[in-house]
């Protein structure tokens, strides 16, 4: 019973001790996640212009004009190699983390039963 007892003590400080840092990885890799994001998708300030030069010919009647310019030229626009790898890579540490931290649940309730 002594052994059982101080099996559990420690074990359970250990689980906490995961779960404590696999949470705080992942908030972490969530905050880089979020301000990588913005490197996944075009700029808005790119497709603006295009949009509103469309805008002036059709307004000015020139509807030829109008359709010849490509209206989004955001559509051929596509992100980097290199930053679609550190996003994969991201979201990679971010699940693991996620799982670590399952683990470590599920095991402070087997330690709980046991």
């Amino acid at each position: 019973k002594e052994y059982d007892e101080e099996f559990l003590e420690r074990y359970n400080g250990d689980m906490d001790i995961v779960l404590f840092f696999s949470c705080l990885f992942s908030a972490i890799s969530t905050a880089f996640i979020v301000a990588m994001e913005s490197n996944l998708s075009p700029d808005p300030n790119d497709t603006t212009p295009a949009l509103l030069t469309q805008l002036v010919q059709i307004g000015l009647g020139n509807l030829t004009a109008a359709g010849s310019t490509p209206a989004a030229p955001a559509y051929t626009w596509s992100p980097s190699t290199v930053n679609i790898r550190i996003q994969s890579i991201a979201y990679a540490s971010l699940s693991f983390s996620l799982l670590a931290a399952f683990g470590a649940v599920l095991g402070k309730q087997w330690l709980g039963y046991y």
